[in-house]
């Protein structure tokens, strides 16, 4: 707890870091963070108790640096702390599709580079952080790595190869239920419930069948079947889902999703 973490280009993401990490035990003194725009610098400093800083203070003084920029912006960043990084700082990089091999070629050699991809549950501590080496991190990188966003929720280490398919996965993943709550919210409307209703109804459903799959150790194909009784009303929902494509559909979206994080990896912007 006692080195210094510096949060570059802190927005929500980084700001629910900042307090997962207050709730754990970082003193706000060893807390540094770096914003475009001063005002949000200092409504960081109001809100968090932590310590703005420029670029190039951050990359001078803390231990550890977190990229928390947008993909676009990272070439940028990395130049202007290019000269200020010794080979012994960590650096963390959260920006979806950037590898650690972009990063490490932008440093000091021998800087030791962890690639992170968090999710937007985060900002209340339900988050899926997905963690990566690069050539120069060592067990001790990740495990401090693990540290600090295993205070915001769960982290798994996978091979940076798999990236892109967890991004695409998981980094995306909240989205893609949102949307499904959205859709099946306007069903319930449809079905003649008032919108509060019928999103209470799905919220809980969701919540309870997330839980029942984290503790249940059940395949999902058994829950299911659960739930599906002999020409009853759920296998007439799911036959018409399959007649929709939706599997299909989804397949198709995930690798959307991973090949778009590829094209970020390349540089490519539109």
């Amino acid at each position: 707890m006692a080195q210094k973490v510096a949060v570059l280009g802190t927005g929500k993401i980084g700001e629910a870091l900042l307090s997962g990490m207050l709730r754990g035990g970082w003193p706000p003194a060893d807390l540094l963070v770096t914003a475009r725009r001063a005002e949000r610098a200092e409504e960081l400093r109001n809100r968090h108790g932590v310590v703005p800083v420029t670029n190039a203070e951050a990359a001078k003084t803390a231990d550890t640096l977190i990229l928390t920029v947008k993909p676009q912006d990272m070439g940028t960043l990395l130049e202007e702390l290019a000269p200020h990084v010794p080979a012994g700082r960590l650096v963390i990089s959260g920006a979806a599709g950037i590898t650690t091999a972009f990063v490490e070629d932008r440093l000091t050699a021998g800087v030791p580079v962890v690639r992170v991809m968090t999710n937007t549950p985060a900002l209340v501590d339900e988050a899926m952080s997905v963690i990566s080496a690069g050539s120069h991190a060592g067990e001790a990188d990740l495990a401090h790595t693990e540290e600090i966003f295993g205070s915001v929720g769960k982290t798994l280490r996978v091979p940076e190869s798999q990236q892109d398919a967890c991004t695409a996965l998981s980094g995306s993943g909240p989205a893609y239920f949102f949307y499904l709550v959205e859709a099946m919210t306007d069903a319930g409307i449809l079905l003649g419930l008032p919108r509060d209703k019928a999103h209470d109804l799905i919220v809980q459903s969701a919540i309870g069948a997330a839980t029942m799959l984290r503790d249940s150790g059940e395949h999902p194909v058994k829950l299911r079947e659960n739930v599906t009784s002999p020409a009853g009303t759920t296998i007439n929902a799911i036959r018409e889902l399959e007649n929709h494509g939706v599997r299909a559909a989804l397949i198709a979206a995930l690798e959307a999703a991973r090949d778009r994080s590829r094209q970020l990896a390349a540089g490519t912007k539109d």
